[in-house]
């Protein structure tokens, strides 16, 4: 039994004066065995009076030496104290004492209040105010100024489309939300779309090869996008089946293949019958396809469905989500675009070929950080197609000057948004994986450099804008092409590891808005169907990890540190002696708690430790004990950019590792349950678990919401060290007395945590 207790157990032997009952009691003794410390004291009757009168004697001298000022004994009858402790005073009875009145609440100041409230309510109004008559007054400028009708009804499909993109987005659960990264990054890959148009068909030769510089280009851009395609889809299914679990009902999705079979074989008919709407309904199709593979996303179970439907659409009017809604709409609208563009059978091989090489190579299963590589050169095709479309297009220019300002315009911007998300990527990309340096590189009077650029492609535009001659023209698309690749670098590099998965979503959100810079170019509804989501899908992200962060996006974008909350002063200085703990301690605390709630971070995902983490929560579970996982938004992103995948990463890894996604909660879900928790496991989180967020107004993350922990009866810490996070910033619960410290590589440590519990158990 002894040796079964807890080290720091103690054990009194009452019958130790008649021999003892415990075999390892010493009499009259008290001494350690086996880390339980055993009292065997044979006089037990004649030391309690003593210590009762010690502690007695004890309590009647502080009492004494409370009723003495400036070493002069009076009685205080003003004392609360003093005058219930009293009976007689100069011979008059003074018991009972009178009772205490409760103290009189404190009045609050609500004058502040209320107008603290009333500017809240006015800045908020005031917000929408502007946000509203900035929306009316753009579509009365751009009614003004719209150059044909054609022009007009692409602002009416851009604008309903990001409305529909707007709320579709939101309603993806936080857990899918790296597949939603992953389905998005694919389809951003329709940019190959324009790019088939101009390979050959319409009025344009083909054939097998590319015949001149334009059609160079957009081969490059069409094999490019196409490794989006592939490598995006398969990573997006892999993620979705692991939220699959051993009890879920068997599915048939592949009975998804009947309307897939009846939409294309209906668009066919209406080629060969010459239907005037075919192309058009058959890109409606696609979208409709893509909106119900993002809705799809709202839960797990649906998840697979919607994937379908997108996986069948990557040229179509939308190559959106999840499984089998987005392969119906992909393969709608890859027929839909070489059904409108027609191509003669030479540039149809070669468009095969470049479609089917970049897709062979995104679907090397072995390659998911290549993929992740890969999603930069999005950019890099959308600035191709454009420099591609200025070379066939410039003679229309010439001819129809006023009609072609808005085709123009988009072509530029389309160039422009394309180099800062070709280069910005990259350079994210590198930073996560190592290659380059995480932490922020601030250039002298970097804003005056990236102020220069802006400048300098501000000036570009206005040239290209106004000349005719094609040299000219095709100079500034060049100009800008290489000044918005080097804005990209310019403010990549000043923002450091922590601010990566923001700048992910943003430059994704970029490679949206460059598609649909490319629609307007190319008056294709389907690019500006697509962008539209991407760029609100990317947008939404970006707010989403922003707000769980208490950053502002403009600061994040230039650079800036700190949160939006962080005060002028100085941060409190962390002090204190952390209090060390090990495997069979931390193994006993955990079956021993009746609820147990771990919050995984970066060094979870780091060290691949879900597997054994999966196993000892399955044992706990059969042991009695209630966990769950606590997420907090932006935990384990970084790792997450390194494997291809985005925010969301550690649901997915938790899934990968047989967790129940039921036992996984978001952070505002789970957040107040750790007051009522026995033990919070933290396994590589630092930033997130900071109680400085809170506490202190002058750290650099005040304000960003965080999980407190440190309100668990117990917390074990598991980290490699004691040093800070991303954010540089001391953590003080490291410190608290209710904090143990569990140091070592999170991966060797779950391993060894469930051998303990596992051993224990049998």
């Amino acid at each position: 039994m002894i040796r079964s207790m807890r080290p720091g157990s103690v054990v009194v032997d009452l019958a130790a004066e008649a021999g003892g009952n415990i075999e390892t009691t010493k009499l009259g003794q008290c001494y350690t065995k086996h880390g339980v410390v055993h009292i065997g004291y044979t006089d037990f009757p004649s030391r309690l009076p003593i210590q009762a009168s010690s502690l007695y004697a004890n309590n009647i001298s502080k009492l004494l030496m409370y009723m003495t000022d400036k070493d002069m004994f009076r009685i205080d009858m003003n004392d609360d104290v003093v005058r219930s402790i009293t009976v007689l005073h100069h011979g008059a009875l003074l018991w009972p004492p009178p009772l205490i009145a409760d103290p009189s609440p404190i009045k609050k100041d609500t004058s502040k209040e209320e107008v603290s409230v009333q500017t809240s309510s006015l800045a908020k109004t005031a917000r929408s105010v502007a946000f509203v008559t900035t929306a009316l007054g753009s579509l009365t400028v751009f009614g003004t100024v719209s150059p044909n009708v054609d022009f007009a009804a692409m602002t009416t499909t851009f604008t309903l489309a990001g409305i529909v993109g707007y709320h579709t987005v939101w309603g993806v659960v936080p857990a899918l939300h790296s597949p939603l990264m992953s389905v998005t990054n694919a389809i951003s890959g329709i940019t190959a779309a324009g790019a088939l148009c101009l390979m050959g068909g319409y009025s344009i030769i083909g054939g097998m090869f590319p015949s001149n510089i334009a059609q160079t280009l957009a081969l490059g851009a069409a094999f490019i996008s196409s490794i989006n395609i592939g490598g995006g889809f398969l990573i997006t299914k892999r993620m979705l089946d692991m939220f699959r679990r051993k009890e879920d009902p068997p599915e048939y999705n592949f009975l998804y293949t009947i309307p897939a079979a009846l939409f294309l074989g209906g668009y066919y008919y209406g080629l060969q019958t010459n239907a005037p709407s075919a192309h058009s309904l058959a890109y409606l199709g696609s979208s409709l396809c893509c909106v119900g593979a993002l809705s799809g996303l709202s839960n797990q179970k649906t998840a697979r469905v919607g994937n379908v439907l997108d996986l069948y659409l990557p040229f179509g009017k939308s190559a959106a989500c999840e499984k089998y809604s987005g392969m119906i709409g992909v393969a709608g609208g890859l027929s839909a675009t070489l059904g409108a563009i027609n191509p003669d059978t030479g540039s149809f091989m070669q468009m095969g070929s470049a479609v089917g090489l970049g897709s062979a190579i995104g679907l090397v299963s072995d390659l998911p950080q290549l993929v992740a590589a890969f999603h930069s050169f999005v950019g890099l095709a959308a600035t191709m197609t454009c420099l591609s479309n200025y070379i066939v297009e410039h003679p229309h220019f010439i001819a129809d000057p006023a009609g072609s300002v808005a085709a123009k315009t988009s072509l530029f911007l389309g160039a422009y948004i394309g180099g800062i998300t070709f280069t910005g990527s990259l350079m994210a990309y590198g930073k996560l994986q190592g290659i380059l340096n995480s932490a922020a590189i601030y250039l002298p009077a970097r804003h005056v450099l990236n102020s220069a650029l802006l400048t300098g492609s501000a000036g570009a535009m206005a040239i290209y804008m106004l000349s005719t001659d094609f040299s000219t023209g095709l100079g500034m698309l060049g100009i800008v092409t290489g000044l918005s690749s080097l804005m990209g670098v310019t403010l990549t590099m000043a923002i450091g590891g922590a601010d990566m998965p923001v700048v992910i979503t943003v430059l994704n959100s970029y490679s949206g808005w460059a598609l649909c810079a490319e629609g307007f170019m190319l008056n294709n509804d389907l690019l500006t169907i697509v962008g539209a989501l991407i760029g609100s899908s990317g947008a939404i992200l970006s707010y989403i990890m922003c707000k769980a962060m208490n950053r502002s996006l403009i600061s994040v974008i230039l650079g800036g540190v700190g949160t939006k909350s962080q005060g002028r002063g100085v941060a409190k200085a962390v002090e204190g002696t952390a209090t060390l703990t090990n495997i069979p301690e931390t193994a006993e605390w955990l079956k021993n708690a009746q609820s147990v709630i771990v919050v995984p971070g970066y060094g979870l995902c780091a060290a691949q430790a879900q597997y054994p983490i999966a196993q000892m929560v399955k044992e706990l579970i059969n042991q009695g004990v209630r966990v769950r996982f606590a997420i907090h938004p932006v935990a384990g992103t970084d790792q997450a950019l390194l494997l291809g995948r985005m925010p969301g990463q550690l649901n997915v890894l938790l899934a990968e590792a047989g967790v129940p996604y039921d036992i996984v909660e978001e952070m505002d879900d789970i957040n107040d349950d750790l007051d009522n928790t026995d033990l919070a496991l933290v396994i590589g989180a630092n930033d997130t678990v900071n109680s400085a967020a809170e506490d202190d107004a002058n750290s650099p993350i005040a304000g960003m919401p965080v999980l407190r922990v440190w309100r668990a009866k117990k917390v074990v810490i598991m980290k490699r060290t004691l040093g800070v996070g991303y954010a540089a910033v001391d953590n003080p619960v490291f410190f608290n007395d209710n904090t143990a410290m569990l140091l070592g590589d999170a991966k060797k440590m779950c391993d060894q945590l469930l051998a303990s519990i596992q051993g224990t158990a049998h």
